[in-house]
């Protein structure tokens, strides 16, 4: 393998990606690796994940609907995260009295 040309095509590739982050489909490999996972990445990365086979680039429509349902999946686990903070306290009847302040009026 050429490793001069084999950067050259990685560096081009990279240049030919206009976002910053583009999203990229795996591709089925030979040691494992499964067909159709979505993935954001640096463009080195996806430059790199092409030349060898291993990606392609997604589609507009297919990225847009990957954001999407990572946009989706991200605004459920900030609810989740919020109803997680809820703080409860358990309290004694007499310590809810001394709250409410039937206590005090009790003794008067």
């Amino acid at each position: 393998m050429d490793l001069r040309l084999y950067y050259r095509k990685i560096r081009d590739i990279e240049a030919s990606i206009a976002d910053k982050f583009p999203i990229v489909v795996s591709q089925e490999t030979t040691d494992g690796g499964k067909e159709g996972i979505m993935t954001e990445v640096p463009r080195l990365i996806a430059a790199r994940l092409i030349v060898e086979k291993q990606a392609r680039l997604a589609s507009a429509e297919e990225a847009h609907e990957f954001r999407e349902s990572m946009a989706q999946l991200k605004r459920a686990a900030d609810q989740f995260a919020a109803a997680a903070k809820v703080q409860m306290a358990v309290l004694s009847s007499a310590d809810f009295s001394k709250l409410r302040g039937e206590e005090s009026a009790s003794r008067d």
